[in-house]
């Protein structure tokens, strides 16, 4: 299953060290080495966050604050190389899910991050992830992965996307798709139906999107 990680950690060779860890779980790694970098992917939450409290610019526990306040359902896992019982309590109170001390061995944070992704998510998070070889659809987050990597969709690319893939084999009008995707209302041209299908098709290409001249398109089943 391919979750997203966020790993924030200011050591680079250890971050390095953890991402390949991570990505040989199968999981797509967002890393970065400081505060202001992991701000900024905040407004596209992850399924875990692993996060380093003694970084060089901001306060580790400010970020779980702010973590928690935008997403309180995503999971952190904080890394202290003080092996303090006061920071881990602390850290527990600010909301994160588990806490790790340095020296540790990678595996070990695996480990806790198989289990906490699984105590998370759980059949939910499993029923949400869909395989449509070679690509890795995940309706919860609205992402698609090609072997690990993020196809990046636009949010009306992935409307038709769920559209076609819920409904495999059918065939659907230009006018349905934009009934669809829409509304009953809207007074445009047909024409955005092909162009969206065009950039789909660009973007996954191995999708089987079949056109039906003169009617619509189908996505024949898999």
């Amino acid at each position: 299953m391919s979750f997203r990680v966020y790993l924030v950690e200011d050591e680079k060779n250890l971050n390095e060290l953890l991402t390949m860890y991570l990505k040989n779980e199968g999981w797509t790694v967002t890393s970065s080495m400081t505060g202001a970098e992991a701000r900024n992917l905040m407004n596209k939450p992850p399924h875990i966050w692993i996060l380093d409290i003694m970084l060089p610019d901001v306060d580790g526990y400010q970020l779980i604050r702010e973590i928690k306040a935008n997403t309180p359902e995503v999971p952190v896992i904080f890394i202290s190389a003080r092996d303090a019982d006061i920071d881990r309590v602390l850290g527990l109170e600010l909301g994160s899910d588990d806490y790790i001390s340095k020296p540790f061995l990678p595996r070990e944070l695996i480990i806790r991050a198989q289990k906490l992704l699984s105590r998370t998510y759980g059949e939910h998070e499993k029923q949400a992830i869909t395989i449509l070889p070679p690509y890795t659809i995940d309706e919860q987050v609205r992402l698609v992965y090609l072997e690990g990597e993020e196809v990046n969709l636009t949010s009306k690319e992935f409307d038709l996307l769920q559209l076609f893939l819920h409904n495999q084999g059918q065939a659907f009008s230009r006018e349905q798709i934009l009934a669809n995707l829409w509304g009953d209302d809207y007074f445009g041209t047909d024409r955005v139906v092909d162009d969206l299908v065009r950039r789909l098709r660009k973007k996954m290409p191995e999708l089987k999107l079949e056109t039906i001249y003169g009617f619509g398109y189908r996505m024949l089943k898999g």
